[in-house]
């Protein structure tokens, strides 16, 4: 198998495994199709926390995706790949002093504030600093999305602020000097497969817009609704069509902009933009059988893709799986047990997954996997450390990645040198 003409097997001699592979042009042709099909009034923010590799973003930044934050590395990345500070917003809870300034001197579009005492934080830090900076208030909806594989709204959260309160505060206009509420956040779930409920979170979170500018005095400078588009990894899923998305909340968003010109309107979109276009590439070390039933160990595993575990599901599923070096042997597939080099029987990749006869060297690419992959595991997990990622563009890869060397692991520590007990001088006579 091959990525844009070049074979992985030509990709892992150069760069070993395991290994991510990106694939530039389906990025790039993902956020074309999905800002094609959405209204143009609403902006397309790549969450950086699905794939912060600085390469990956600066290929989605050249085809107009603009910067959503939530770590000062994040934000550093953001600005290092060229993105403008008004093109970047910063979010999540528990930000520190040290992530609120690097904001302020940034100067970013909005800070999304999870709590009214982080606007207090913020207005403090700005006027320490004699500027002023545009807050969004995140709520936490008094809704609950249905059909979302995590919830992010409607329930108590660490997240936000609950609807009720926003609404019974009073006027938030003048409440403080420097921090400016200029507009509300909100995000109902993630890997949302339903176009229909993409399109009722959207109608709830414009109508909430509204009321919170009327309960408040707040102007709506901006309004962010979230996004939360799902990718299908598992058998019996579909992925979003994006024309039917589009379908669904184009007519919202045509009516808000229409009553509302002068906001800003923002859609988030992470594992959509990236899952397709990665794949995580391992070789296997060796096969055995156990109990009747077939392993094949390979050489990375669950400490560079956590997503594959099935973490947030009750029952493991497999993501797609391909064997990459060699044509399929379709003459004798049985189930394969595919696992990592950890100490522990989570560390399962794929379980009953069918497969040819498969045997030591066998590369195998477990596609989709463009996002939540080294950042979101444990990638020091017995010190194995983090794989090397490269990104194909135009036909050529290149490493934007370098896969973590035993010594890159142990410059970070100390040993510690325990001082010598001093030697007793007592007369022993």
């Amino acid at each position: 198998m091959n990525i844009q003409g070049i074979e992985y097997t030509e990709l892992v001699e150069r760069f070993g495994t395991p290994l991510y592979v990106y694939d530039g042009d389906v990025l790039l042709r993902t956020l074309s199709a999905l800002s094609g099909a959405l209204h143009p009034a609403l902006e397309a923010f790549f969450s950086l926390k699905s794939n912060p590799n600085i390469s990956v973003f600066a290929t989605l930044l050249e085809g107009g995706a603009r910067a959503e934050v939530s770590s000062l590395v994040e934000l550093r990345t953001a600005l290092l790949a060229g993105a403008e500070a008004r093109d970047i917003i910063f979010l999540g809870p528990g930000k520190s002093d040290d992530e609120l300034a690097a904001c302020l001197e940034a100067g970013v579009y909005a800070i999304v504030a999870e709590s009214f005492d982080e606007v207090d934080r913020i207005d403090r830090l700005a006027d320490e600093r004699g500027v002023r900076q545009r807050v969004l208030l995140r709520i936490n909806p008094a809704f609950t999305v249905r059909g979302s594989r995590l919830t992010m709204g409607g329930r108590p959260l660490q997240f936000g602020i609950d609807e009720a309160l926003v609404l019974a505060a009073g006027d938030l206009s003048s409440r403080w000097r420097n921090a400016e509420p200029a507009g509300i956040h909100v995000y109902m779930g993630t890997r949302i497969l339903d176009a229909d409920i993409i399109g009722r979170n959207t109608r709830y979170i414009l109508d909430l817009a509204d009321r919170v500018a009327a309960a408040t005095g707040i102007p709506l400078e901006a309004v962010d609704i979230g996004g939360g588009l799902g990718v299908a990894y598992f058998d019996g899923e579909e992925d979003l069509d994006e024309k039917r998305v589009a379908e669904c909340i184009n007519p919202l968003i045509e009516e808000f902009a229409r009553t509302h010109p002068g906001t800003r309107l923002l859609m988030e979109s992470g594992r959509f933009l990236t899952a397709r276009a990665g794949v995580y590439v391992v070789s296997v070390r060796y096969v055995k059988e156990s109990m009747g039933k077939w392993f094949a160990v390979a050489d990375g595993g669950t400490n560079h893709h956590m997503a594959a575990v099935g973490i947030g599901s009750y029952t493991k599923r497999n993501f797609p799986v391909a064997l990459l070096n060699r044509p399929h042997d379709d003459s004798a597939p049985r189930p394969w047990t595919i696992t990592g080099p950890l100490c522990t029987p989570n560390d399962t990749l794929l379980k009953g997954a069918v497969l040819p006869p498969l045997r030591e060297g066998d590369l195998l690419g477990v596609t989709r996997s463009g996002a939540y992959g080294p950042s979101a595991s444990p990638g020091r997990f017995l010190s194995h450390g983090f794989p090397a990622e490269v990104l194909v563009r135009d036909g050529a890869a290149h490493l934007v990645r370098s896969r973590d060397l035993p010594d890159d692991l142990l410059r970070q520590q100390h040993l510690y040198a325990r001082t010598p007990a001093p030697t007793s001088t007592r007369d022993e006579g």
